[in-house]
């Protein structure tokens, strides 16, 4: 276990390192949370705090908890739950003007989260539905947004993600709007690399790119903290 701390801790060195020479990557800080109560509840949290460079640039903090339920065994999970989002975003990204404006957001969401294996892949899907309450500088708006989330993990180092497995994970999500005029929302997608050290915690780190529809595509370093308890 203490292997795969240092070896993680490594991999983030490396990752600073890469900040520092180029600073229009930016990086997510993210923590995920799931508390069980017996087989069938659960109380899920998560905190993530976003940047447009290395540190410093403040892209967006978000806060989102919810209610589960498994229908059956811990295979297919639903979800209810609401979010609040704080965004500093930049006036024109298009012709890079430094002016921010800052957006906060209420959301709440409902969604269904699927688990199974083929062989020694680990699937999940997830289908996400949100409400969104939007207040801006100058106006007020209303959206809807939905969202399907496809993530696979692969264990390096043992057949199952047992204790002190290494394992390689990759995920796509689509965004949808409930608008006619400007259906396509963004696009995600991510590779990384993460190490289990018990029931409870696993670390992993990897490389997202974000493709939207009207503005650049952004490319984060991504760093999670998984804690079951």
């Amino acid at each position: 276990m203490k292997n795969g701390i240092l070896l993680f801790l490594f991999g983030l060195f490396l990752t600073s390192n890469m900040f520092a020479q180029n600073l229009e990557l930016g990086d997510w800080l993210q923590y995920y949370g799931n508390k069980k109560y017996g087989d069938k509840w659960n109380i899920h949290h998560e905190l993530q705090y976003r940047n447009y460079n290395a540190i410093g640039d403040l892209e967006q903090l978000l806060v989102r908890g919810g209610i589960g339920y498994n229908l059956t065994d811990n295979n297919n999970n639903i979800l209810f739950g609401a979010a609040y989002i704080y965004s500093q975003n930049y006036k024109d990204e298009v012709e890079g003007i430094d002016d921010k404006e800052n957006i906060t957001e209420f959301r709440t969401f409902q969604q269904f989260t699927n688990f199974h294996k083929v062989s020694k892949l680990y699937v999940e899907h997830r289908l996400r539905v949100e409400q969104r309450w939007i207040r801006e500088e100058v106006e007020n708006l209303f959206k809807m947004r939905y969202r399907y989330f496809l993530s696979l993990h692969l264990p390096i180092n043992h057949t199952e993600l047992i204790d002190n497995t290494w394992y390689a994970s990759t995920y796509n999500e689509i965004f949808l709007n409930n608008n006619s005029d400007n259906t396509f929302d963004r696009n995600r997608t991510y590779v990384g690399i993460g190490y289990k050290l018990n029931e409870k915690l696993k670390l992993e780190a990897g490389y997202m790119n974000q493709f939207f529809d009207d503005i650049p595509d952004r490319d984060q370093v991504n760093l999670m903290v998984f804690y079951t308890f």
